[in-house]
């Protein structure tokens, strides 16, 4: 089959068009026809060999979002049959070939069946960012109906899910963003009332919006100096979810607040092997979610084809993409 592998870390030009011997399927496993796959900020971490110790080996095929038909089932596998359109986040990791390839091979724990309303291209933008969404505000946080939820980052690919998945959930969402034309994105997927970061502090927002109260549930899907905003923005007694918490900050915020902190990392399940399952009900769940109406994918205009996963990479990494950036393989 092909691939497009990398042989070291490096810029967006070390993917190669390689041949790899196709997989062979396994007990547990089914064995994917790959149509479709999305650039997730992880994925050019470890291209840029910025996260080491969950690559690859080498020559390297990246990648965990899938969306393609099942073309083989192995032993055990009693979910799916051959030629059932499948999406899931199933690989791209240390001990785990990537979607940037014509066949992969996954755990069936990680799988479900794709939304029957969306193209394969719009299915593969959602296992990462969803899974990542749905741990965080409803395992994590446990949103309830009537709660005020502050989503930051509206466009970016986990931020645009959790409006989706707050609003679902009943909650009074609101969003952040950085322009006019992001803030009309955000309002679209459902956001109550959205705030332009760059015109409003943390102080001026909280007092605008909540009487100075706070909110209930703030998710920071940015890291960095925007967890410290999360702390401020949170509510007495509140909860902050972070999905990107590898910074040094100070806690005595959540001390005088009596703040709740969890931080997601999404990939935990894949990379040790345990509760897999988690994901594949979670994509279940997310699947009726979309066919019912409630939740889509936000897809940048720009697509790209197998044969542009450099440029596809180069594109994600500029900042310049709105929403999720996929390769159709």
């Amino acid at each position: 089959m092909k691939a497009q592998a990398i042989a070291s870390f490096g810029e967006p030009s070390v993917f190669q068009t390689i041949e790899l011997p196709k997989p062979e399927v396994i007990p547990g496993h089914v064995l994917i026809r790959v149509a479709a796959t999305s650039v997730n900020p992880v994925d050019f971490k470890l291209r840029r060999g910025a996260m080491p110790a969950i690559a690859p080996e080498f020559p390297a095929v990246l990648h965990g979002d899938v969306a393609g038909v099942v073309e083989a089932v192995g032993e055990g596998v009693t979910t799916f049959k051959p030629g059932d359109e499948v999406y899931g986040c199933a690989g791209g990791f240390k001990g785990m070939g990537g979607a940037l390839a014509e066949y992969m091979l996954a755990d069936a724990d990680l799988l479900a069946l794709k939304p029957k309303s969306l193209s394969m291209k719009e299915a593969a933008a959602l296992p990462l960012v969803a899974i990542t969404a749905w741990e965080s505000l409803i395992y994590r946080a446990k949103i309830q109906p009537g709660q005020t939820v502050l989503v930051h980052a509206a466009t970016g690919g986990v931020g645009h899910i959790g409006i989706q998945l707050a609003k679902w959930a009943g909650a009074k969402v609101y969003t952040t963003v950085s322009s006019k034309e992001k803030a009309a994105i955000a309002r679209d997927l459902g956001a109550d009332t959205v705030i332009n970061y760059r015109q409003q502090t943390v102080e001026e927002y909280v007092a605008e919006h909540t009487s100075g109260k706070g909110f209930d549930v703030v998710f920071d899907t940015v890291g960095k100096d925007n967890l410290d905003r999360s702390f401020a923005a949170a509510g007495m007694h509140g909860t902050v979810v972070s999905i990107s918490t590898r910074s040094t900050h100070d806690l005595s915020p959540l001390h005088a607040k009596g703040l709740t902190l969890h931080v997601v990392f999404m990939l935990l399940r894949m990379l040790y092997d345990t509760q897999r399952a988690e994901h594949g009900k979670i994509l279940f769940n997310v699947a009726k979610l979309v066919d019912q109406g409630k939740i889509r994918p936000l897809l940048d205009p720009k697509s790209f084809r197998f044969s542009e996963v450099a440029e596809a990479h180069r594109y994600a990494e500029s900042g310049q993409a709105v929403g999720k950036v996929v390769v159709e393989v």
